[in-house]
């Protein structure tokens, strides 16, 4: 890691285990992030934590490590039942988070013993019940598919010891929160266990759930010296909505050996620009919440390897994703929530390293500037627009639509169990029934299938032609979810 991205506390310094202390040193890390130095001392001394702090940062490895140590050094694993049930329980808002504060578990943990396990919807319904059923020590998931297996009996969380709950306000927004307080109720009292909370920002209702569900927490707030990340360079362009892919394209052809991440608002949006892309020479493909997991995956994984060097994505890529050397990040749309810019620009100059964030500010969206501008308490570089970057555009690549008929709960399952599952939450009562709707979720058909039925029951009872509810003079224009 750069050195000013780091603080002078080295972690031999800390007392952790020994077995943590050789995989840090395999990594290469000896010193800590600002978030690790505060967070760290206090977790490691078993006091509840806190902590806010942006994408990057290092809080990831801040709270395995603290959960490891507590696990090797102060567990009250007591039984052979107890040793087969989780004794940590680490709960992300998604999926490619949870996949990867698993990957940097198995990383740092390599040679402590505790066996780690991945549990989310989409994706391996069967195996994932099986690695449970087998045992595990530190279980990492989403909540949907957790709940579900636990309501199987496949695990329990009597044994459980140290809770995390990583991008608190995210959960919020994700309409997990009634999920997350259906576990912590009923794991032991927070007085038997160390519990460790992060988000990028904490506000009243994070804070409530701190203290209803931790043990006196101690709060920290680690800002950075800009709200982005200080070595971004932020460059803004004003363009019309029918040049905007032109821009696009010649914004593209400008960058040489680069990884770059196009952020759209709608996966409509993604798949015009995608196929635009792709029907002028530019390899590409797109990442939104319809994509299904394994796909999602290896596209992930492609991007990452630079075997595509261009990925276009909603903003299920904007947190909680670790891809390394992001070049560049493009908003092809401004996003409508100022911290969402904070967290797609935050892609790049990872971990102190530098990155570029472009930005295209069209009539639409461009509403959101003085928002934005207001929160990371700085304006953003405005170029105008040169000639030479609207290029010619050849026609877009048909790109086959990858909605599906269902729509699917982050972290939910969709096999039977997972319908199972609804049902039983729908019985239980005691906590939210509702699936947090997917940012992007596709446009519904409904409405139109309503019409026509309604106009047929009037036609049935003899209402005179044109005064039914499909009638054109009491139709609505249907919203444009499409570029301009």
């Amino acid at each position: 890691m750069p050195d000013q991205h780091l603080t002078n506390t080295q972690f031999s310094d800390l007392g952790l285990a020994p077995a943590l202390l050789r995989g840090l040193d395999e990594l290469g890390f000896d010193r800590c992030t600002p978030i690790q130095a505060e967070a760290l001392p206090l977790a490691l001394e078993g006091k509840d934590v806190a902590g806010q702090a942006q994408t990057g940062t290092g809080k990831s490895a801040a709270f395995l490590l603290a959960a490891m140590h507590h696990l090797l050094t102060f567990s009250e694993r007591q039984g052979d039942d107890a040793s087969r049930q989780p004794r940590a329980l680490m709960l992300a808002p998604t999926r490619e988070l949870a996949i990867q504060i698993h990957k940097d578990a198995l990383a740092i943990g390599r040679h402590t013993g505790l066996k780690c396990a991945l549990v989310y919807g989409g994706t391996g319904y069967e195996s994932q019940r099986r690695t449970l059923e087998e045992g595990v020590d530190i279980l990492i998931g989403t909540p949907g598919r957790l709940i579900d297996y636990f309501k199987q009996n496949v695990f329990n969380l009597k044994a459980i010891e140290v809770v995390v709950l990583d991008e608190a306000d995210r959960m919020f927004d994700l309409g997990f929160i009634s999920d997350i307080r259906y576990l912590l109720r009923r794991m032991p009292p927070a007085g038997r266990r160390l519990n460790m909370l992060f988000s990028a920002t904490l506000s009243h209702r994070v804070h409530e759930l701190a203290y209803e569900h931790m043990n006196g927490p101690q709060s920290i707030e680690v800002q950075p010296e800009q709200v982005t990340a200080d070595r971004v360079i932020q460059t803004l362009y004003h363009v019309s909505s029918q040049e905007k892919i032109a821009v696009l394209l010649g914004l593209l052809r400008r960058i040489h050996d680069g990884r770059v991440l196009v952020f759209v608002n709608t996966k409509r949006v993604a798949e015009t620009v995608a196929g635009y892309l792709l029907g002028n020479g530019v390899e590409t493909a797109i990442l939104s919440g319809d994509i299904p997991q394994t796909k999602r995956q290896s596209l992930l994984a492609g991007f990452q390897a630079g075997n595509l060097p261009v990925l276009v994505a909603t903003d299920v890529a904007a947190r909680g994703l670790h891809i390394p050397d992001v070049s560049h990040v493009i908003n092809f749309d401004l996003p409508q929530d100022p911290e969402d810019y904070v967290h797609r620009i935050g892609r790049t100059a990872r971990a102190g390293a530098a990155g570029d964030a472009v930005s295209l500010a069209c009539e639409r969206y461009v509403y959101s500037l003085p928002e934005i501008e207001g929160f990371i308490g700085a304006r953003i570089p405005t170029k105008p627009i040169d000639e030479t970057l609207i290029v010619e555009l050849r026609p877009p690549k048909r790109i086959e639509s990858s909605r599906r008929p269902t729509r699917e709960r982050p972290g939910s399952s969709k096999t039977g169990a997972g319908r199972r599952k609804s049902s039983a939450r729908r019985k239980d009562g005691k906590h939210s029934t509702a699936a947090a709707k997917s940012q992007d979720a596709a446009p519904d058909s409904e409405p139109k299938k309503r019409k026509r039925r309604a106009r047929r029951r009037k036609s049935r009872e003899g209402a005179a032609p044109g005064t039914g509810p499909g009638a054109s003079a009491g139709k609505k224009p249907s919203p444009d979810h499409g570029p301009e």
